[in-house]
């Protein structure tokens, strides 16, 4: 599935649809709801790069290991 593709398929979702596959994708990285930093507030590209720097270090995902 192209980026396109992929687009469209998120689009057509719907909040709920939406709102589990986040849930989801942060589950599989390791990712706790709730687990930033109090009364901070990010952008999407603060989240963006939060998930591609827990995708190269592994290990700050394994917390009980």
């Amino acid at each position: 599935m192209d980026k396109e593709e992929r687009k469209n398929r998120y689009k057509s979702m719907s909040s709920n649809q939406r709102k589990a596959l986040i849930l989801k994708k942060m589950k599989a990285l390791g990712i706790e709801v709730g687990s930033g930093v109090p009364n901070k507030i990010y952008d999407k590209s603060e989240v963006s790069e939060l998930i591609y720097i827990a995708k190269c270090f592994p290990e700050l995902r394994e917390k009980n290991k």
